[in-house]
């Protein structure tokens, strides 16, 4: 396989147009931390844009920061977390349930737009990308947004960016948000709830006014046998429902103690703060329960979006049909479901289940074989699928970036 490293962006105008002239599709990678996630795609050509990797301006003072998009994901959150500054949608970092190294890049993260806990409170990661600047399938530069929030008029194309796996174009550079981290943070515990009585707690806790910042839950498992990633927080297999607050310390505190008197019919709430907090939603947020160094490590998992008030139905009946293990979080509206193997990953009854209460599946870890014969992303309505094909093809009419990624048998 040809793996072409490029320095700047006119180099990767240089390769794109090369590839268009050859008919020769591209696979566009950082790091490569997420290639495991899609269809395999049908190309001997790499484009390597890793090299693209510096930070072109910081303005702290400003909640501002512009990289390039081959920038080490780690190296930036570093950087932020030394001006007490954040992503605030939590990129979710794949490499413990995929089993890769490292945290990839930014162009990897805001392709793939996988958000945290606090995606129901702060949104994703769409609604921190300002701008970008990148290359489409025609080998042109284009911009689009710029360095403040209220920067668009007409279409708001850096949006588009944000989820669409490098099908849309190869991202050069962006500008994203940042926003102060929190003093402080507090979880509230409620230990042994079934799924719908935690689906209530949650439920509960967030149209509460007390602001709080992620709602997940763990059921009772029986193959969660060493409560990975979740240290002392949870016994082998114990039902966990977490609620936590940010804020400074004061506010934080006296918030925890209020929302646990609110919550006082479902349980009485433990409290744990600051470090012991942390590691719960890092945990949780990438779903090490699940990871690949895990007893569920070789089970497909799926992620599943639905409304928070079917959560707790749904995720008990793909429980009981898969014989798999379920994770819940978003307050019951995102549902990580680990299921047995199988060759089509089970796909038929996910899919069913998610599409009876209007939601969607991704297929987010399965071996190669099984992402070669089902689909990775959700089925689309004709209509809708109809309108991304319009769209894709203004970006990249001969199929050059990431061809098959998104749809199985395009390549």
């Amino acid at each position: 396989m040809d793996t072409l490293k490029v320095r700047d962006a006119k180099d990767v105008e240089e390769v794109v147009r090369a590839a268009i002239a050859s008919e020769q599709p591209l696979e566009i990678i950082g790091h490569g931390s997420k290639r495991g996630i899609g269809h395999v795609m049908a190309t001997n050509a790499v484009l390597d844009v890793s090299a693209l990797n510096a930070v072109t301006s910081y303005e702290p003072n400003e909640l501002i920061i512009t990289l390039q998009a081959g920038a080490p994901l780690a190296d930036v959150l570093s950087l932020i977390d030394a001006k007490s500054q954040q992503f605030a949608f939590e990129p979710m970092n794949t490499a413990p349930l995929l089993g890769t190294p490292g945290l990839g890049t930014i162009g990897g993260m805001i392709a793939a737009g996988l958000a945290g806990p606090r995606r129901i409170k702060a949104g994703g990661a769409r609604d921190h990308l300002l701008g970008a600047h990148a290359v489409s399938g025609f080998g042109d530069s284009f911009k689009t947004g710029g360095k403040v929030v209220k920067n668009v008029t007409g279409y708001d194309l850096c949006k588009l960016l944000a989820g669409s796996w490098g099908t849309l174009s190869v991202m050069t550079e962006v500008t994203l948000k940042v926003m102060p981290k929190p003093e402080s943070e507090r979880t509230l515990l409620l230990r042994g709830l079934d799924d719908a009585v935690a689906n209530k707690a949650m439920t509960a806790a967030l149209g509460s006014p007390f602001d709080v910042s992620g709602a997940a839950h763990l059921p009772k498992s029986a193959f969660r046998e060493r409560a990975e990633g979740l240290g002392d927080i949870a016994t082998q297999g114990e039902a966990l429902t977490a609620l936590r607050l940010e804020g400074i310390t004061a506010s934080a505190a006296h918030r925890a103690v209020s929302l646990r008197e609110a919550l006082a019919p479902f349980g009485t709430a433990d409290i744990v703060e600051d470090a012991a907090s942390a590691a719960l939603w890092a945990a949780i947020r990438d779903v090490l329960p699940f990871g690949a160094d895990g007893a569920l490590g070789a089970w497909p998992v799926w992620r599943v979006v639905c409304p928070p008030a079917s959560g707790a139905a749904i995720g008990r009946q793909l429980a009981r049909e898969t014989g798999g293990d379920v994770i819940y979080d978003w307050g019951g509206g995102l549902i990580w479901a680990a299921v047995p193997p199988k060759g089509d990953a089970q796909a038929a009854i996910v899919r069913q289940r998610a599409e009876a209460v209007g939601g969607h599946a991704m297929l987010v870890r399965a071996t190669e074989e099984v992402r070669r014969n089902v689909d990775v992303f959700h089925p689309q309505a004709p209509g809708v699928a109809a309108l991304g094909e319009r769209v894709r093809v203004s970006f990249d009419p001969k199929t050059i970036l990431n061809r098959g990624r998104l749809k199985r048998g395009e390549a």
